[in-house]
């Protein structure tokens, strides 16, 4: 049997548009039904987020709503922020089952893992930044406070800084994913990732430096970790290197990656 891709068959642009509005709808709906069942919760995760913060803060000192909307809108917005990262694997499941038929067997074997992967991956970023990264920062920034100037974090800049964090450090734990991805279709090999390996080391400093406060402590704590995914993911990468050159696979792809024939 041929390895085609599943459900091959033409199909006219409306349906391809119908078909992705569905599935956006999906997402949306996943958002919202999430959101609503957190609602009654607002206040309890900003307390739960803040916590990093506030445990830092000098004695008698709290945070500060300086907008008159802030204590109900802040608290709002980041459970629809949560709601959103929650939603990432309905988001990406309705993102799979678009492409999935056009995808051949072979290719669906290493992008279903990819996909599990990537959103583990995503998820294990933002609670290190939560329970390793965050503490350090909020030290030291409480440390390094002025004499005489007391530290009052305003609810609304606080959650900007906690959410461009748990991005920065959600995406940079798909590291693995994305050099995978970079061998598997051929833009890299796992020959040149290792010859730049120590670049990559001093790029990996570079972004701790940036995203962490200016100690060597905090900065190697993120550095260490991107490294080591650099690592795992040329592990990985060689594997599925291997597995593309193996004799039989490459043949067997040769042959069943030619589309259909067309019938008279």
């Amino acid at each position: 049997m041929s390895d085609i891709p599943e459900n091959d068959q033409h199909m006219p642009l409306v349906s391809h548009l119908t078909e992705l509005r569905t599935r956006l709808l999906r997402c949306v709906a996943a958002i919202f039904l999430i959101f609503a069942g957190l609602f009654a919760f607002t206040q309890q995760i900003y307390t739960i987020v803040s916590t990093p913060l506030r445990q830092y803060l000098p004695e008698g000192a709290t945070m500060i709503a300086t907008d008159v909307a802030s204590p109900f809108l802040t608290p709002l917005k980041l459970t629809m922020m949560v709601s959103l990262f929650l939603a990432i694997p309905v988001i990406l499941h309705q993102i799979w089952g678009f492409i999935a038929p056009g995808l051949y067997k072979h290719e669906k074997r290493i992008a279903v893992p990819l996909l599990v992967s990537s959103i583990l991956l995503f998820y294990v970023g933002m609670a290190f930044a939560y329970f390793l990264v965050f503490p350090l920062v909020f030290k030291f920034f409480a440390a390094a406070t002025p004499a005489g100037v007391e530290m009052m974090t305003d609810i609304t800049s606080y959650l900007d800084f906690v959410m461009t964090l748990f991005f920065a450090f959600g995406v940079a734990f798909e590291i693995p994913v994305a050099v995978v991805l970079l061998v598997w279709i051929g833009v890299v090999n796992v020959t040149y990732l290792r010859k730049i390996r120590p670049y990559v080391i001093i790029g990996c400093f570079v972004v701790g430096m940036i995203l962490t406060p200016p100690d060597i402590f905090s900065q190697t704590l993120l550095a260490i970790p991107m490294w080591l995914l650099f690592e795992i993911g040329v592990l990985f990468g060689g594997l599925v290197s291997k597995r593309g050159e193996h004799p039989d696979d490459a043949s067997a792809n040769d042959h069943d990656d030619q589309p259909p024939a067309t019938q008279a």
